[in-house]
């Protein structure tokens, strides 16, 4: 695991209580951009530097690893035409940023699919993650084609064939599946935050977030900060982690941070209720990668 070296936390925030692993699900280009009646790309476009900002965020925290969702198994059912506006985007990303990230000790890392993935992009991600593969002050892992289903039938898959061979672990437990995951070495997420005000896991890190912490804001992704992060640490400091323990009997002092973007389980709201057979959204709708 990369090393904790917290570099410019906020005063009011504990450098011990700061987790090692954050996720966030990218969510509102799309709806950024139609506000400010812009094309979609213009909100993709923008998200790169709540991105950066946000590992400038990370590095200052001391981050272990920073997980971000940049592209869904899903979001192949988009348009065609912003599927290969994100694919080169992401290309261009790597080729303008992979140095600077390098310079700041950041690892680079993809998880997901990579055989959908055109050779050009296919390219630069490699390049990124051998520039880089020594880093170790924070590991920026990017999701790309990636879905969270998909990477759990996929460990099974291998688990299964590698029985049949007769190569196979001599017990099938969590930890059998955890080392055949995409990156073995991810460790358990602390805190996954999505952006742009949906309450969704989006089929993001589906085994990795068993014991997460969700924090979920209304602030659109293009609008997203190292700011912005801090104030998801807030909230994240003042829970109370049990991880299936019996509950502590004295009162939890520090709570001192309520989660604005947190629903009040005793005041239900109905504006965000919707029918049990309500239609179904579009396809792809709501899903990550840049703007839902």
């Amino acid at each position: 695991m990369p090393s904790r070296n917290p570099r410019a936390l906020p005063p009011d925030l504990d450098p011990k209580g700061v987790p090692d692993h954050v996720a966030i699900v990218m969510d509102g280009n799309g709806r950024w951009a139609g506000a400010k009646g812009l094309p979609r790309n213009k909100g993709h476009e923008a998200g790169e530097a709540a991105l950066f900002d946000t590992v400038e965020g990370g590095l200052d925290a001391g981050l272990s690893w920073l997980t971000v969702y940049a592209f869904s198994t899903e979001n192949w059912r988009r348009p065609a035409a912003e599927v290969r506006f994100l694919m080169n985007f992401n290309e261009s990303l790597l080729v303008r940023r992979s140095h600077e990230l390098h310079e700041r000790g950041v690892r680079i890392r993809f998880i997901g699919r990579r055989d959908r993935i055109p050779p050009h992009v296919r390219r630069r991600i490699e390049e990124a993650e051998n520039l880089t593969a020594g880093d170790t002050r924070m590991t920026l892992a990017v999701a790309l084609d990636y879905g969270g289903r998909d990477e759990l039938a996929r460990a099974v898959q291998a688990l299964a064939t590698e029985v049949r061979e007769g190569r196979g672990p001599r017990r099938i437990d969590e930890r059998a599946i955890a080392r055949r995951l995409w990156a073995a070495d991810m460790p358990d997420v602390d805190l996954l935050i999505r952006t742009s005000n949906e309450y969704r896991i989006s089929n993001f890190l589906l085994w990795q977030i068993a014991y997460a912490e969700l924090h979920f804001t209304p602030v659109l992704w293009p609008d997203f900060n190292r700011q912005e992060l801090f104030e998801a640490l807030r909230v994240y400091q003042g829970r109370h982690r049990r991880f299936g323990a019996v509950p502590d009997p004295t009162p939890d002092t520090r709570r001192s941070h309520p989660d604005p973007g947190r629903p009040d389980p005793t005041r239900p709201d109905p504006g965000r209720a919707e029918p049990r057979h309500a239609a179904p959204r579009p396809a792809g709708a709501g899903s990550p990668g840049g703007g839902a």
